[in-house]
């Protein structure tokens, strides 16, 4: 873990070192005996690591290390900062952009640079007396080399190897015909039954349950059939629209129909398709009955041997939901099957297919006593298939001799020494034997929600933006940290999901008790804090997961204080004054339903967030109408849900200095008319679907550092817009689109002068192009797409010289 922080910071101070050498001076010796110094820790850390759980003093150590790295990664973030902010600040001064050069003189750095010789020194003499202590305290003779310590990932050709699939491993012979039994047997007499698989954690209910949905005998029995993940989090509308999407063939403007339904009208949907057809739904990971009540009356109880599969822990969930059955394994007629633990020989078989790959018709030969560690290895997992394939990942990366498997042994007793659960504290094991490399990338998985399944593109993307994905030779970022991904799934820390035709995966999930040892362990080593980039965007965070309680309840908003993205869905997280202690955020962009959250916490946040350089608030639009309200399941009240407005409680912007981009999308009574409101330096500003009643160029246009202008989606619902004299005169970019009112713009002499691109897209009533088009002679760009013809006609018809250069320079598409 902390060697990663280091190897990161490692790549950011080589940039550093490249990019600015020549203006360092004194300083250049500093920051390269920083550099120097952090290449021999991180050389020790690798094995370090591993040990920390081990032994205290090495674990202090190793956080004393991190902790200099990220206070030395924050001085030379601050240094890159602020030069950034000079270049800005003399491009704004300069009079003639593209003569002069733009970039810092070593007078306008010598300030930073003398501040930064300064704190760099401080963060080598604190480093200095770490390397100290390692001597002083025998830290070297604790740390003992890692056999997994490596800097190669599974090689190119084992990533493109189709790995083993969990239901390859985890075999329930006696429970596959049973449980498929229950579902295709059919009872004329009985209406719509519930058929449930309960056990224990680790015992493999989901695996079992796909095993039966995905048999053919299964799949030609039922006319349709849906998969959903159920989870702790329920959502009941988010469960309909999963099974709709699997038993109703929709069109895409279909699909967006549904998505904006509320649950009684997807429940209506969902029966209507259901009420002919014999169906089978399965619920993975029910946690509670609500769950089940939530959907049942929407599933039709025809009796025509429809069936619900439903996997859950709470043998009291399985007899509520079927009140009248028996609930026991061994007899067929009940609807209930009960898991059981492994025995010796089945946890034995599983053991030698995961560590050795081997098949019925291959048997391993093992030596007597290398069968017999084995043996006792098997034996600490107590019956539990997740234990047994997730310590069999382990092992298949280990040399199989005895003093290799007697100290995993060992390493199982010390783990199971430190507390009760068996299964977890091999899990745990399995997590300490990883590489370095691996760590971070593993423990990242657990801030993904429950039963999520995570997109590996995505995955992917994110660790190499967090800088856990390190430089091999000439490879790819994307293909090392494919190799990642592939070598978790090896060692059974992350499972399949979906694969692609090739073979490759296209999606991934974590299993509940692996991803609270991800959550367990990232609380430990202070992942969560120290990340930079949390984009989940089209996800969403409500009032049941909580960002506060997004890693089961110990991460809180304010603890994420190096976070540099945010993109989020709006949700009660946002609640309290929490997002501006995140004063290292760069770019903030919330969406989904903010109303509720437009109160004055709110506000004072957004106003505390001075570094931000882009800043993003969509209010959904289709959320705040009454019809729609009512639709999922609220109730349109005084005093309870106001349709307010984004502008109003917006304090002044003239202390963010860094923001450049703003976009805001929602209703906006009016424009603040003072210049001193808006950020001093906002090079682009985007307004969507705010519904202004009074002409906002009025008030943009003596914005003096605006380039781009975008006026989208009834921003503006007046008939007639006016630039006046000396109006906008550095913007280069006006895009008009979707202003449904428009009739008519006019540009008067002398504004816009620096203009060259024009956009004037579904702005369908306005019938003459912009009054004073002609003397924009800086125009490169004119974009038209209408329905309707003046326009059109007005380009490719009027004579003239300037009109020849108009044509020239004008995109035409008709819209029909």
């Amino acid at each position: 873990m902390a060697e990663s922080s280091v190897t990161f910071f490692l790549e950011k101070l080589s940039n550093l070192v490249i990019q600015e050498a020549s203006l360092f001076g004194e300083v250049e010796g500093q920051v390269k005996l920083l550099r120097n110094e952090l290449k021999w820790m991180r050389l020790f850390l690798k094995d370090a690591d591993s040990n920390c759980i081990y032994d205290e003093r090495i674990k202090l150590w190793v956080e004393q290390i991190r902790e200099v790295a990220h206070d030395a990664e924050d001085v030379i973030d601050e240094f890159i900062f602020n030069m950034d902010h000079q270049r800005q600040k003399r491009l704004k001064n300069l009079k003639f952009l593209k003569r002069l050069p733009t970039c810092v003189g070593f007078a306008d750095k010598l300030p930073f640079i003398h501040e930064l010789d300064s704190r760099v020194k401080e963060i080598n003499v604190m480093i200095e007396k770490i390397m100290v202590n390692r001597s002083k305290y025998g830290l070297e003779a604790l740390v003992t080399p890692s056999s997994t310590s490596t800097d190669h990932g599974v090689s190119q050709q084992e990533r493109r190897t189709p790995t083993v699939e969990e239901t390859d491993v985890v075999e329930i012979k006696d429970g596959m015909e049973v449980v498929k039994q229950m579902l295709i047997k059919e009872d004329r007499m009985r209406p719509r039954a519930v058929m449930s698989i309960v056990g224990m954690g680790g015992l493999g209910k989901t695996t079992l349950a796909k095993k039966v949905y995905n048999h053919n005998d299964v799949k030609q029995h039922f006319h349709c059939q849906a998969w959903v993940y159920v989870s702790q989090e329920f959502k009941p509308r988010e469960l309909l629209l999963s099974i709709i999407s699997s038993v109703m063939s929709l069109s895409n403007e279909e699909k967006k129909e549904m998505r904006e339904m509320g649950e009684d009208e997807l429940g209506g949907k969902l029966r209507e398709c259901l009420n002919d057809k014999k169906y089978l739904v399965a619920m993975d990971d029910v946690w509670s009955i609500e769950a089940w009540s939530s959907l049942r009356s929407y599933l039709p109880e025809s009796r025509n041997g429809s069936k619900v599969l439903m996997t859950t822990r709470n043998k009291e969930i399985a007899a509520q939901a079927n009140p009248h059955e028996v609930v026991g394994h061994t007899d067929s007629q009940a609807l209930v099957y009960e898991l059981r633990i492994m025995d010796g020989n089945e946890s034995w078989e599983l053991f030698l297919k995961k560590t050795f790959g081997a098949r019925d018709s291959t048997p391993v030969s093992l030596s007597k006593a290398l069968e017999e560690l084995g043996r006792k290895i098997v034996a600490k997992c107590k019956g539990l298939p997740l234990a047994i394939v997730v310590l069999g990942g382990l092992l298949s990366t280990k040399e199989k001799t005895e003093p290799s498997w007697e100290r995993v042994l060992a390493s199982i007793d010390w783990h199971l020494n430190r507390g009760p659960e068996s299964c977890f504290g091999i899990l745990a094991l399995s997590y300490n034997d990883l590489p370095y490399y691996l760590k971070s990338c593993f423990l990242y998985c657990g801030i993904f929600p429950e039963d999520s399944e995570i997109k590996a593109s995505k995955l992917i993307h994110l660790w190499i933006a967090e800088g856990f994905v390190q430089r091999r030779g000439k490879e790819k970022l994307e293909d090392i940290a494919e190799d990642f991904l592939y070598e978790l799934i090896h060692r059974s820390m992350v499972q399949v999901a979906r694969k692609k035709a090739n073979g490759r995966v296209m999606s991934c999930r974590i299993h509940d008790l692996l991803r609270d040892l991800a959550i367990s362990e990232a609380r430990d080593a202070k992942l969560f804090e120290e990340l930079r980039h949390l984009n989940c965007r089209y996800g969403e965070i409500s009032s049941q997961f909580k960002l506060n309680e997004c890693m089961s309840g110990y991460l809180g908003v304010e603890q994420l204080t190096n976070l540099q993205t945010l993109a989020l869905r709006a949700g009660s997280w946002l609640e309290g004054g929490g997002l501006g202690k995140l004063t290292q955020l760069r770019q903030l962009d919330l969406r989904g339903w903010l109303t509720p959250y437009l109160k004055k916490g709110f506000y004072d946040s957004i106003a505390e967030l001075t570094t931000l350089r882009t800043l993003v608030l969509r209010d959904m639009e289709f959320y705040k109408t009454k019809t729609l309200l009512n639709r999922v399941g609220l109730k349109w009240q005084e005093n309870i849900v106001e349709e307010k407005t984004l502008i109003p409680g917006l304090m002044s912007f003239s202390r963010h200095t860094y923001l450049y981009k703003v976009f805001l999308q929602g209703k906006v009574d009016r424009l603040p008319e003072q210049t001193e409101f808006y950020p001093p330096n906002l090079v682009k500003l985007t307004l969507s679907s705010c519904e202004l009643k009074d002409d906002p160029m009025l008030i943009l246009e003596k914005l003096p550092t605006l380039r781009i202008l975008e006026l989208v989606g009834n921003s503006y619902v007046g008939k007639n817009m006016v630039c006046s004299f000396g109006g906008f005169l550095q913007l280069e970019s006006l895009e008009l689109d979707s202003l449904n009112e428009l009739e008519e713009l006019t540009v008067e002499e002398g504004a816009m002068c620096n203009l060259r691109t024009l956009q004037i897209l579904y702005c369908h009533k306005m019938k003459k192009l912009p009054r004073g088009l002609l003397q924009m002679k800086k125009l490169e760009k004119l974009g038209l797409r209408t329905r309707g013809e003046e326009l059109i006609e007005e380009v490719q018809q009027t004579e003239g010289e300037e009109w020849d250069r108009i044509r020239l320079i004008t995109s035409i598409n008709k819209w029909d």
